[in-house]
């Protein structure tokens, strides 16, 4: 297949060299306003989609990103995804949270359920002009709700990182509770999913049976096979070999499920939580790091393919008053599920609106669901278009907010190079060095440190 007489496949080529410069500019240029990569990617896919790019004459899009050449782009971005989703469950490490319930448990649950149920309501109020293509109203309803309660686990990661609050009770506290909360809502949309891809009662009931076996598959039989092979592995020269064994286990994964009936990335996702965690550095430095340069190089080219279906032009007038709805009902219901009840455990209001502030990252996990619910035919494009929207503005709001609030330390000037060792998008697995300010502040830290596991 040729596109303008050149093969399909160089021009996809070039799209990926495209992507990979705007959004490099994007990122310096975000980076100088402290904001975190996933906020200047998304803003490089809008863009260069229909919303920017399209308003110039000669439908840009089309020409440079062509319908032909979409298809395998979209592969592309699959692949970076998929690598993401595993990373992102390899650093959700449950085993972390015990011990810390009684303060835990109540924040993460509200910072939830509260969300959910302000997002439901207006799902409900929105169902007849917004959903998609012959869904129900429970799935729309149900689907929503969970979109709105969704803290993205890797951004709010990196935003921590970056404001040096990692060693904070409300660094601490944030976390892991976007941990339990990501963990719930994948859950959740497993569910949806199954409602949403089946016809009738039984084929629901036997893809949430095939699920379940699929997890104590990983569990019990791959989990200690992954292990034997990072035990005889383990040596510098076999590197290369662990690694793409690792990402062989990832596309199977995501391969299985999607054949169960539910989306490739809860197979990625699920490999990366059976992935054990106490190989030390070296297993981070032979399957870690090349998995995550891999992913940060292919990534960028999902917000492209997302920023292609996305038209802010599209919504009109009626549309703003709809897109101020969902934002407002994103922010508000979230920050009162997670300030509210951290507030009440003790906390001062300004390290409760700080919590607030963080939970409300939505960042890339939201695209990532947004892209499921569209592809199942959920949500329609308009709806589809403003929860985009909504996850950028919350995702961009935590800097400046922080900063508002007086709890972030002094920012890192834009020049300061990144800590060796980051996860993805700036994981919090490798963190840096102690900054001087920090080491000045030791005894709080070891204060805060004990609160959160009483």
């Amino acid at each position: 297949m040729v596109v303008g007489g050149v093969p399909v496949e160089v021009v996809v080529v070039a799209n990926v060299a495209i992507v990979l410069i705007v959004g490099a500019v994007m990122v310096q240029l975000c980076r100088r306003l402290y904001q975190p990569p996933v906020v200047a990617e998304i803003a490089a896919g809008l863009m260069l989609g229909p919303s920017l790019l399209g308003l110039l004459p000669g439908d840009l899009p089309e020409l440079i990103f062509p319908h032909n050449a979409r298809p395998m782009l979209a592969t592309v971005a699959e692949v970076g995804l998929l690598l993401f989703m595993f990373l992102v469950g390899w650093e959700l490490d449950l085993t972390r949270l015990r011990g810390r319930k009684k303060v835990l448990l109540p924040i993460a649950g509200l910072s939830m359920a509260v969300p959910f149920a302000v997002g439901a309501g207006a799902a409900a109020l929105l169902f007849t002009s917004f959903r998609g293509d012959e869904v129900g109203s429970g799935v729309f309803v149900l689907y929503l709700g969970t979109a709105f309660s969704i803290t993205a686990f890797p951004v709010l990661a990196r935003i921590i990182r970056d404001s040096r609050l990692s060693a904070t009770t409300v660094g601490a506290t944030a976390i892991a509770c976007a941990a339990i909360g990501d963990v719930v809502a994948w859950c959740v949309l497993v569910l949806l999913l199954a409602m949403a891809g089946t016809s009738d009662v039984a084929q629901f009931f036997t893809t949430i049976a095939l699920t379940f076996a699929f997890g104590m598959l990983l569990g019990y039989v791959v989990r200690p096979i992954v292990r034997m092979l990072i035990t005889r592995l383990a040596g510098p020269a076999q590197t290369g070999t662990l690694a793409a064994l690792i990402a062989s286990g990832v596309f199977l994964s995501a391969y299985a499920t999607s054949w169960i009936g539910v989306h490739a990335i809860f197979g990625a996702f699920a490999f990366g939580l059976v992935m054990p965690r106490d190989g030390g550095p070296r297993l981070h430095e032979s399957v870690g790091v090349p998995l995550e340069k891999a992913a940060m190089l292919l990534l960028p080219v999902f917000f492209i393919v997302t920023g292609l279906t996305v038209d802010l032009g599209a919504l009109g007038w009626s549309g703003v008053l709809t897109l101020l709805l969902v934002i407002v009902v994103a922010i508000v219901g979230k920050f009162a599920g997670a300030a509210i009840p951290a507030r009440v455990s003790g906390m001062s209001w300004r390290d409760s609106g700080a919590i607030g502030v963080l939970l409300n990252t939505r960042g890339l996990t939201e695209i990532v669901i947004l892209n499921i619910g569209r592809e199942w035919g959920i949500i329609g494009a308009e709806m589809f278009t403003m929860m985009v929207v909504m996850a950028l503005v919350t995702t961009a709001m935590a800097g400046p907010m922080l900063r508002l609030l007086r709890v972030a330390p002094p920012p890192v000037p834009a020049s300061s190079p990144a800590p060796p060792g980051a996860g993805p998008r700036g994981s919090a697995s490798h963190p840096p060095a102690p900054h001087r300010d920090q080491r000045q502040h030791e005894t709080v830290a070891r204060r805060t440190r004990q609160a959160v596991h009483e």
